[in-house]
């Protein structure tokens, strides 16, 4: 991999139906802009990965280990690895950022969508 890339030349990652991921890796990390359509869910899971995030754009209603939030633009959150999670994104759609410690060894295989102009900025 390059150091230098520009985003709308990442292809995405489809993650879940609605859910797409452009992925930055790195030896120990993965870096992510997710793409959440509106009214998307991402179902209650949980992984190995320590999750830290931030909303670029949009809403979401966010329960991690049983608490939830509503999370709008300027929200970070932080995932202990292991910690059941999930997400209802609100009829506008959201734009996050995300990293991942360690990188997400489990997205090698997700199918890629075509590089396309991201949603932000």
């Amino acid at each position: 991999m390059a150091a230098f890339d520009e985003l709308s030349g990442i292809a995405p990652l489809r993650i879940w139906d609605g859910v797409a991921a452009r992925a930055v890796e790195g030896e120990r990390v993965t870096l992510a802009v997710v793409e959440l359509d509106a009214s998307s869910v991402i179902p209650e899971h949980a992984h190995e990965n320590e999750q830290v995030g931030l909303m670029l754009a949009g809403s979401m209603a966010f329960r991690i280990s049983g608490e939830t939030r509503e999370v709008l633009a300027g929200s970070t959150w932080s995932i202990p690895p292991n910690v059941p999670h999930e997400v209802s994104v609100g009829p506008e759609g959201a734009v996050v950022v995300e990293a991942f410690v360690p990188a997400r060894a489990d997205w090698g295989g997700l199918e890629q969508e075509k590089p396309r102009a991201p949603r932000w900025p």
